[in-house]
């Protein structure tokens, strides 16, 4: 667009120079021979200046010998050649040729012709290169700004993604030091119980609690390498898709549970991101129902019906077994659903309490 408007611009001077030395010819001002060649040539010159600004400079000069008028553009071409190239060689070239056409053009014999010299040197080389010099001084500056801005929107990003790293490690080393220590211990006491267990029922329950436990800390291991080293979600993991429901309400059964599953066959296809969302929002359902309501009927329930995918986890209010909570487990569910695009309600009904996602399966993923 500013390439545009810079063409438009250098048109309309050009046409400007052309009608002036037109204007001269027909007021009965004697041309030189082929004066119209010159118009010609002052129009592509002016057009070009931008582009060749010191050979357009040259050539303006060369004109202005023959055609005085013509030499009234040359500043035009000073001016943009102080603007593209500085002080430098170049600008110092063209204020030389642009002080050599005046001297020739006027041919001062006296103190007085020297006067008017002086003059159209303010004119046509002082101010057309004090302006040139000063867009170029503007464009430098402007450059180094954006040079620098755009350092230290690097540097910014470069100190936020340092401290996300050094807080995923930290997490990390809680996470192993803590957690990873407290799993061990119950695995180790699950397995000595299962060992000096009096019964069958009590060893079964133990060696349940030991292997829970064991998966525990080898999936612990996984997302520590995941937090440590930044990669993709291990593949030792279980799959977080739809049809990994039926395998946690069978391992909540295991455990000593009551689930009751309602599920669809063979389960509709959803996109990837649906299918994650409604898994993890399945687990973290069964796992508050089994810390706030032991002993009660989990029922879970999975449909497809009018483009959208339900999701259902209800069980009866009941005292909570007392294990502890930080009360994001609801908002982490939240926060998965907005962004597969569905909708959560969670909460009392009636005497149940219910964890219902609906999820769209048209556009969605």
């Amino acid at each position: 667009m500013i390439a545009v408007r810079l063409f438009l611009l250098d048109a309309c001077l050009a046409i400007a120079v052309a009608g002036a030395l037109v204007l001269e010819a027909t007021n009965g001002v004697t041309r030189p021979p082929l004066w119209q060649l010159t118009i010609a040539a002052v129009l592509v010159l002016l057009l070009l200046r931008r582009r060749f600004p010191l050979v357009t400079m040259l050539a303006m000069t060369t004109l202005g010998l023959f055609e005085p008028t013509a030499s009234f553009a040359a500043l035009f071409s000073l001016y943009t050649v102080a603007a593209q190239r500085g002080p430098k060689w170049p600008t110092a070239v063209a204020v030389a040729a642009n002080l050599v056409l005046v001297v020739v053009t006027y041919r001062p014999g006296d103190v007085q012709a020297w006067e008017v010299i002086g003059f159209v040197v303010a004119l046509s080389v002082v101010l057309p290169l004090v302006a040139g010099l000063w867009m170029n001084q503007r464009a430098v500056l402007l450059d180094a700004l954006r040079d620098r801005a755009a350092h230290a929107e690097r540097e910014r990003d470069l100190l936020a993604e340092r401290a996300v790293d050094e807080e995923r490690r930290r997490i990390a080393r809680e996470m192993h030091d803590v957690v990873a220590h407290r799993v061990s211990i119950v695995a180790l006491q699950a397995g000595a119980l299962s060992v000096r267990a009096r019964d069958e029922e009590t060893g079964r329950m133990a060696e349940v609690i030991r292997e829970s436990s064991a998966a525990a800390l080898t999936e612990l291991r996984d997302i520590l390498r995941v937090l440590r080293d930044d990669g993709t979600e291990p593949r030792s993991l279980p799959t977080p898709m739809l049809a990994g429901v039926a395998r946690l309400a069978g391992e909540l059964t295991d455990a000593g549970a009551r689930v009751e599953t309602d599920l669809p066959d063979p389960l509709p296809e959803v996109p990837e991101q649906v299918g994650r969302a409604a898994y993890r929002i399945v687990q973290e359902a069964l796992t508050n129902a089994a810390k706030h309501a032991p002993g009660a009927v989990i029922r879970v329930r999975l449909a497809s019906d009018a483009g959208e995918l339900v999701v259902e986890v209800a069980n009866a209010l009941g005292a909570s077994a007392g294990l502890p909570g930080a009360g994001y487990g609801v908002i982490g569910m939240r926060e998965r659903v907005t962004l597969a695009g569905g909708v959560l309600h969670a909460g009392p009904d009636g005497t149940d309490y219910v964890v219902r996602a609906a999820f769209p399966l048209n556009g969605s993923g």
